[in-house]
């Protein structure tokens, strides 16, 4: 996971800062974390090559019990640096990177065992083993449960735009072009996602899911560019299996004739210096002291991850409690695994007003933010109401009092475009509310 996470903070680095060079001046921040800002340069492009030789520290074990909080915060960073680009795998990356400091993941095969044995253990606690696989079972499951929809299911929307935009890829392009496809994955991907943890739980059935899964996520991947995320999810896959896989498929190798013979024999060369240089009494004493010593941190820990459980099992369900379609109003959406479940799409401008002598002036937003942030703000009305609030601010900042009025308008799965904020409420009078349905939002069609 240090490894994924250490190329993704460079791959934000290399796409979005060097290559695209999508930095404005305005950043969306999420609400309780504006006091996150962007380091100024050269300190910025420093930070992505620092988390990305974190993100190998931690990988190889190296100083992990100070490099892995340092990339779990150097992540959280990341992530709160812009609301823009948030995705499903980047939060769920940011929880799995601090529970991932938590535990003794550096015990057995890592830098810090080969520096000192002592360190050594082959047991760990139970939660560290399960809590992984739970959180990527829950991902799973709620996905699933996010995709019992009416557009998804009977309309294979938007799934099949989608695939259409594919069909000029050689061999399988004239596939994705078929409507029957887009039934098949919707409802085929719905069922998986459903049944894919309680599968892996099963020691022959994990095998089919397994496959299943690989699937899967090679044919998201093939199709739509969503990051690490396959990736990232086989590794959290794998980790339904017995946690000394990677160790067996090691020594499997070592111990197959077709493998050539130097490797055969530099496999074996390496474990048996590894066994050897950990085998010692010393360093089979001190596991027992060590978990002695963490005993007493059980109960506290084991209540907040119990916390941590059911506080992931609410937020996928938060938005029944709002009067509005989350698809639309956005309300509930983000850190619900609600992945690729809908296509929004379009555009607007701030109407402001002078309180003072009634001249009018229209902001196009889109010149001033980068395109990403644009195509992001004009779907989700947090974000048309933060920068509606930039405006407001900014202009007071010179002297003006304005009113700022937002003339959105969107589209959703292909339907036509509606308006999407009601243009006769002054957004500068709003404040940003948690829960509850916003009525400057307008309902699809209204």
């Amino acid at each position: 996971m240090g490894l994924l996470g250490g190329g993704d903070i460079l791959g934000n680095g290399i796409y979005y800062h060097w290559y695209k060079g999508e930095m404005s001046d305005f950043t969306f921040r999420y609400y309780g974390f504006e006091w996150v800002h962007p380091l100024p340069e050269p300190f910025l492009s420093i930070f992505y090559i620092v988390g990305f030789l974190l993100g190998l520290a931690v990988a190889l074990g190296w100083r992990f019990r100070i490099t892995a909080p340092l990339f779990a915060l150097a992540f959280s960073y990341l992530f709160l640096l812009e609301k823009a680009h948030y995705l499903n795998h980047a939060y769920l990356f940011v929880w799995l990177s601090w529970l991932l400091a938590l535990t003794p993941a550096w015990r057995e095969f890592s830098l810090d065992v080969r520096r000192e044995p002592s360190e050594w253990s082959p047991v760990a606690p139970a939660w560290s083993v399960y809590i992984f696989p739970l959180l990527m079972g829950l991902v799973y499951f709620w996905g699933g449960i996010a995709k019992i929809n009416y557009d998804w299911l009977i309309e294979a929307m938007p799934l099949h735009m989608w695939l259409q935009r594919r069909a000029d890829m050689p061999v399988l392009g004239a596939l994705w072009a078929e409507k029957t496809t887009a039934y098949v994955m919707a409802w085929g991907g719905m069922l998986l996602d459903l049944s894919a943890g309680f599968l892996l739980l099963h020691k022959r059935l994990r095998w089919l899911a397994l496959g299943l899964l690989l699937l899967f996520h090679a044919t998201n991947h093939l199709i739509f560019n969503i990051g690490i995320f396959p990736y990232l999810s086989m590794v959290l896959t794998s980790l339904f299996f017995a946690p000394d896989w990677p160790k067996r498929v090691v020594e499997w190798l070592a111990q197959k004739s077709w493998a050539s013979r130097s490797m055969s024999g530099q496999l074996q060369g390496w474990i048996r210096g590894w066994k050897s240089r950990v085998a010692s009494a010393h360093a089979e004493a001190r596991p027992q002291r060590f978990w002695q010593r963490e005993a007493r941190y059980a109960r506290p820990l084991i209540l907040a991850l119990v916390a941590l459980i059911a506080f992931h099992c609410y937020l996928p369900l938060r938005h029944w409690a709002f009067d509005s379609d989350v698809n639309w109003s956005e309300e509930g959406h983000r850190y619900s695994w609600r992945m690729m479940l809908r296509s929004k799409q379009g555009g607007g401008n701030y109407l402001l007003v002078d309180r003072a002598t009634g001249a009018e002036e229209i902001v196009l937003p889109y010149e001033h933010l980068n395109p990403k942030q644009y195509r992001k703000m004009v779907t989700h009305p947090d974000m048309i109401l933060q920068y509606a609030h930039h405006l407001r601010d900014t202009r007071a900042a010179a002297g003006q009092d304005v009113a700022v009025y937002g003339r959105f308008r969107v589209r959703l799965n292909g339907r036509s475009r509606q308006e999407f904020i009601d243009e006769t409420v002054d957004l500068t009078k709003v404040e940003w509310q948690w829960f509850g349905r916003k009525d400057w939002v307008l309902r699809e069609g209204e």
